[in-house]
């Protein structure tokens, strides 16, 4: 069974940084691709950004610059590396893993950032 697991949430202060994992684990998985998604509390899931075992990475405008994924490919793990937190970067945040072509999502993980 594919399972797809965020760590590392929490509360931060504003300028504050903060680390997230996300792990896809099963049996002989083979992981194409991973992204990091969020939701802010009345808002629709928007991309955060996403990792390819290629390696290729891309931001939406409003991280980039201040987060960063790095993947771990033996271990099927993104990190997503989040620096100069701000107040609207308050959501939770999903990983997302395309296993086998298919999106497989995690439960997500909660990021609060305190002015």
């Amino acid at each position: 069974q594919v399972q797809v697991a965020e760590s590392g949430g929490g509360l931060v202060q504003s300028g504050g940084s903060l680390r997230l994992s996300c792990e896809a684990s099963g049996n002989r998985i083979s992981v194409s691709a991973m992204a990091w998604h969020r939701q802010a509390p009345g808002k629709e899931r928007e991309l955060v950004g996403y990792i390819t075992w290629g390696g290729e990475t891309n931001y939406s405008d409003s991280v980039k610059g201040r987060f960063s994924i790095s993947r771990d490919k033996i271990k099927n793990t993104v990190y997503l590396n989040m620096n100069n937190l701000k107040p609207e970067d308050t959501a939770v945040y999903y990983c997302k893993a395309r296993i086998f072509g298919t999106d497989q999502w995690g439960k997500g993980t909660l990021v609060t950032v305190s002015s």
